[in-house]
């Protein structure tokens, strides 16, 4: 009689969202490979038997995204593709126990902060003494750092609270910690993350701390580039800047959120901030450092939003050439401060709103970049795809912002650094050659 032979278990972990939700699953990976287990990211071979969905739960869009995710890889498992499907992230922690009854193919439901008992479900251990350890998603050249988890602002339009909770800063040492391990494995960027930057420290350390978390990180043998990322406009500390502008290693970068420009509605949205502070901020980290990249993202088609409030944002975009912007339409979401307002702008008018936002965008981008041509740019390799290397200046992000087209006969490798002269301009990129 021949006995068959227990096949060992590979798991597979689908990432959907932002990138706190990628360094979450990261974290996970860690686990489970320092406990033997077997564990891949986004496998495309499907020689995996086990799969965890990491949702996001944000907006709509989102939300069915995830959703879909989901029931692919229930349709997986009972065809016998798969042996379990666990879920976890934010949409789980938001929905759970509708989700449970909906789709009862799922093995096991797990909210965002809910990593040992995960791991429990794989008979594998939490390891503390691996707080920091991570196994990579992203190329290994480049890193998202997380340095706090949840938000204590009330925003009307945002659920982050509901999946996230209140705002809990890591310890700078453990930041600092979590970085150098990074270096180690050979990252040379590294983009700080949070809910919201700025608040980084008042719940540890009763001050905000980020000043003096960026000064102890800039001190880290090898670390090239550390880019900020979802600073919040509010109070903003304006200390950063001075940080920015006396350590060559963090980026003249800034993103940071601000959702609208017209007062009624970032009262509405209960931003806690007016039209006018919002241009003097922008002038001041303009004053404080120059040649600074900006990036925010707005919000298009809140309730009572009217076509005047829109062009009021265009107006503020031609006026203060923002570097990088991102729109979003709104979605009307349960439990938050906007829900009992009237989602009184329909679907399609929130789209064109959105597109018309983009195309004033769109000119002052290309405006922005042909002022590039001619100049030499410190330029990070990221890839190389249909024979041209694939790169970023320091004024621009992974995925969301320009990319720079390499023109060279040289042979490069990710994560190297090269200075490129910009010779073409478009709309959202750049084109150059070595120098």
């Amino acid at each position: 009689m021949k006995t068959r032979t227990l096949k060992k278990d590979k798991v597979n972990i689908i990432t959907l969202g932002c990138s706190k939700n990628m360094v979450d699953s990261e974290v996970l990976s860690g686990q489970l490979k320092a406990n033997d287990i077997d564990v891949v990211h986004e496998n495309t071979r499907r020689d995996h038997n086990i799969v965890v969905v990491n949702t996001c739960g944000f907006i709509d869009k989102a939300k069915e995204e995830s959703i879909n995710t989901i029931l692919e890889q229930v349709e997986l498992k009972e065809r016998g593709r798969l042996d379990k499907v666990f879920v976890t992230g934010c949409l789980s922690e938001r929905y759970r126990g509708d989700l449970e009854s909906e789709i009862p193919g799922v093995d096991a439901w797990f909210g965002t902060m809910e990593l040992p008992l995960i791991l429990k479900r794989f008979d594998a251990d939490y390891k503390t003494e691996l707080v920091g350890e991570r196994l990579l998603s992203t190329p290994s050249h480049y890193a998202y750092l997380k340095i706090s988890e949840g938000c204590n602002r009330t925003c009307a339009f945002c659920a982050i609270p509901l999946m996230r909770g209140q705002h809990v800063s890591k310890p700078i040492e453990a930041v600092v910690a979590e970085a150098e391990k990074l270096v180690k494995s050979g990252v040379k960027e590294i983009m700080l993350i949070a809910q919201e930057l700025t608040y980084y420290g008042l719940d540890l350390y009763k001050q905000r701390r980020l000043p003096e978390l960026l000064h102890a990180l800039a001190d880290v043998k090898g670390l090239e580039w550390i880019r900020l990322h979802y600073a919040y406009p509010t109070k903003f500390p304006l200390e950063i800047l001075d940080v920015m502008r006396e350590r060559d290693n963090i980026c003249n970068y800034l993103d940071m959120p601000l959702q609208h420009i017209a007062d009624p509605m970032l009262k509405a949205m209960k931003r806690q901030i007016t039209r006018k502070e919002i241009f003097d901020l922008v002038t001041t980290i303009r004053e404080k450092v120059p040649g600074i990249c900006l990036r925010t993202t707005l919000i298009a088609g809140f309730p009572g939003e009217s076509l005047e409030d829109v062009e009021d944002v265009k107006r503020f975009l031609e006026e203060v050439r923002f570097d990088r912007v991102g729109v979003f339409t709104y979605s009307h979401e349960e439990n938050t401060g906007a829900y009992a307002l009237e989602d009184d702008v329909p679907a399609e008018e929130k789209e064109r709103r959105a597109q018309d936002i983009m195309e004033t965008q769109q000119e002052i981008s290309l405006e922005k970049n042909q002022e590039k041509i001619g100049k030499v740019f410190k330029v990070i390799v990221d890839k190389k795809e249909s024979g041209r290397y694939l790169g970023r200046t320091e004024f621009d992000s992974v995925e969301v912002d320009n990319e720079v087209i390499i023109n060279t006969d040289r042979k490069l490798k990710p994560g190297d650094f090269v200075q490129v002269k910009i010779t073409r301009a478009f709309d959202y990129d750049l084109e150059g050659v070595l120098v």
